[in-house]
């Protein structure tokens, strides 16, 4: 009996080895071919560099094209890299761990919450009733609601509301401060891809806020940072990072020509650009080979941060099925962002490039 067992554990463990292949899922979503009941919800990802990053010669201006383009396809939604101030709030009540991502991506609500008398969870059910009863109709109603989007710590929500104003009536009432006004005037003109492109887009297309979906809540535990540095710089000195460098330096140094403005958006949304940025970036960084495992713990973040964005979004889209969602997004996630949405049954992802090259 025990021989007869000797025998048949070796026959037993080359049988389960041979038959071992790699597992694949059944269920695809991707590859599904099946409809939701009525119109899919549309999605264009817009890639883009950010504009605080250009170079001198950028003019407010050169924006016009994108605005124009994309208001024309006549988003519901506008989706934008920034940090919710519900998703802030609730990262302020630890910030033992959150600190360095609250002081770099969370508004500061403290001015706006004073003057509004409301807390950011009182404001934000405040500023959703409001919009929901149509509270939009007079320069009192925009002031109003500007300053509780501010309370609830939605900056570029509150400049969409402060753009449908005329100039005339941009001023300190209704609860906003001369100190809260001097901020709205000042995110107007400032160079970012949420006042020059997103909110205009928002305004031309009668919506009455922006969707900040950005999630830098990632918790990488305790963490040489010097170490992650030097091994995630090691991991980024390749040829195709070198390649990006020198793309994105002839695009700069023909920024002041005309239509230039309108190229760079088409190559930063161009598939030659997705795969050499995953070449450069996080194929790279899953490599390399640091003690700490530091290459593989930055795309972990980077993976979980672009899946909580589009969770998001696809939050946003329940709101009314079979919408159209602009996704305005550093053009680095733009890859990410698809492929996560693709897998999604009622997302219907729109190519960008010919609304750029129209």
């Amino acid at each position: 009996m025990i021989r007869r067992l000797l025998i048949s554990v070796p026959c037993l463990l080359a049988s389960i080895a041979a038959s071992a292949q790699p597992y694949e899922r059944t269920f695809q979503p991707d590859e599904m071919t099946d409809k939701p009941a009525g119109q899919a919800n549309q999605v264009a990802v817009l890639g883009t560099p950010h504009l605080s990053g250009l170079p001198d010669v950028f003019e407010p201006t050169m924006v016009a094209p994108i605005v124009e383009r994309f208001s024309a396809w006549s988003p519901n939604f506008i989706a934008v890299e920034t940090m919710s101030g519900l998703t802030c709030e609730m990262m302020r009540q630890m910030p033992s761990r959150y600190a360095s991502s609250l002081s770099r991506f969370c508004y500061d609500t403290s001015s706006a919450t004073t003057a509004a008398g409301l807390n950011v969870f009182e404001a934000t059910a405040l500023i959703e009733e409001r919009l929901a009863d149509g509270q939009t109709e007079n320069a009192s109603d925009r002031r109003r609601n500007a300053l509780l989007f501010l309370a609830a710590g939605e900056p570029g929500s509150a400049l969409v509301q402060w753009l449908y104003l005329p100039q005339s009536e941009r001023s300190a009432q209704d609860g906003l401060t001369e100190a809260l006004v001097g901020e709205l005037e000042g995110r107007r003109e400032q160079q970012s891809e949420i006042s020059l492109i997103a909110a205009p887009i928002a305004v031309r297309s009668g919506l009455q806020r922006l969707w900040s979906v950005d999630a830098q809540d990632f918790y990488a535990g305790a963490t040489d940072w010097e170490a992650y540095g030097a091994a995630l710089n090691a991991a980024w000195d390749n040829p195709a990072s070198q390649q990006r460098a020198e793309d994105r330096e002839a695009l700069y140094s023909l920024l002041a020509e005309p239509g230039a403005f309108l190229q760079m958006y088409q190559a930063s949304n161009s598939p030659e650009f997705a795969a050499l940025a995953y070449e450069s970036d996080w194929g790279a960084a899953l490599a390399e080979q640091s003690q700490g495992q530091y290459g593989r713990r930055y795309v972990a973040y980077w993976e979980t941060r672009n899946l909580r964005m589009v969770a998001n979004m696809r939050e946003v889209l329940g709101r009314s099925p079979g919408s159209r969602m602009l996704a305005i997004v550093g053009e680095s996630h733009k890859a990410y962002y698809e492929a996560y949405l693709a897998q999604m049954r009622d997302v219907e992802l729109i190519d960008v490039l010919p609304i750029l090259e129209e």
